[in-house]
């Protein structure tokens, strides 16, 4: 049996909340932060190879204390965080499995592992090494493009083309999209004949009650979920900072309430927060990625100690 890699972490100036050593060590955290500043494939605002300095750097102005939860969680758990991965030279395909392999040594490790994007495309890489540590795994992806072309100015790696590599490895029975409101018509005929579930957000604001269609959002999925949250699920009025902005996106507290549903019913495994373009001068879009990371985290422990 080979040893496991021994991970090196950012101090206190550079982690995510700006920790102290005693509880963001790699041996004492079970939760760790992954940046993975990769872009190569964006098709209208750049900038999303920023998105993970931006998140860390907002976050050191996050409270440790959740209010809602009353609980301060990186005390309880410890969240470490890793130098940002290279992929000078790697592009599509190596960057991946350059991603993939660090994944996969955390989960062996057996570490809660948030990875920060970075375009969408780096999802497919925690989703494959998720996968082979829960069979069972369902995919919850807020987002408001259902990312299904096969390819996209000719790249199958591109982020508009990550969600339909996913349905490659994970049955397209287990994908549950929330807040879709921008596709291509081959993507609405993907949806409907692989039996993709989709929440689009014209569908969502005509609910009654909220409750409703987060009743079929639970009922869909799995134990294990894996959350991937591209940022651009927002409205633009609380999200402007993202590559592809679009109108009649999700709020924050109707976004919050279904996530801590999720967690109080089922077992949030890892997740991803991607496509942060941060502007200079706009520091609340920054802080808003922040402390969805951080809300992430504590609706994962819900039913952990």
């Amino acid at each position: 049996m080979s040893a496991q890699p021994i991970f090196r972490t950012v101090g206190i100036k550079s982690n995510f909340l700006a920790l102290g050593k005693e509880i963001s060590s790699f041996g004492f955290s079970r939760i760790v932060v992954l940046p993975a500043p990769y872009e190569h494939t964006v098709s209208y605002g750049g900038g999303t190879r920023k998105g993970p300095a931006g998140i860390l750097k907002a976050s050191q102005y996050v409270e440790f204390y959740d209010e809602e939860l009353d609980r301060e969680l990186c005390s309880d758990v410890g969240i470490a965080t890793l130098p940002p991965l290279s992929f000078r030279g790697k592009v599509h395909g190596k960057a991946l499995d350059l991603l993939y392999r660090t994944v996969r040594n955390l989960l062996q490790a057996g570490k809660f592992v948030v990875t920060l994007g970075g375009e969408h495309t780096i999802s497919f890489a925690p989703v494959k090494a998720h996968l082979e540590h829960y069979p069972d795994l369902c995919i919850l992806q807020f987002d408001a493009h259902s990312d299904l072309r096969e390819s996209y100015q000719g790249s199958r790696y591109s982020h508009a083309s990550v969600m339909a590599r996913v349905s490659e490895i994970v049955n397209p029975a287990r994908i549950i999209q929330v807040g879709i409101r921008a596709q291509c018509i081959e993507e609405a005929q993907f949806i409907r004949d692989r039996g993709i579930t989709t929440l689009y957000a014209h569908d969502i604001r005509r609910q009654s009650r909220e409750a409703d269609w987060q009743d079929v959002v639970l009922s869909r999925l799995t134990e294990h979920v894996y959350v991937t949250f591209d940022v651009d699920g927002f409205d633009p009025s609380i999200m402007p900072s993202t590559g592809t902005p679009e109108p009649n996106g999700l709020l924050w507290a109707e976004t919050m309430r279904l996530l801590r549903r999720v967690g109080e019913k089922r077992t949030i495994v890892g997740c991803d927060v991607v496509e942060l373009a941060p502007v200079a001068g706009l520091r609340h879009p920054d802080l808003t990625a922040a402390k969805l990371t951080y809300k992430l985290m504590n609706y994962a422990f819900l039913r952990q100690s």
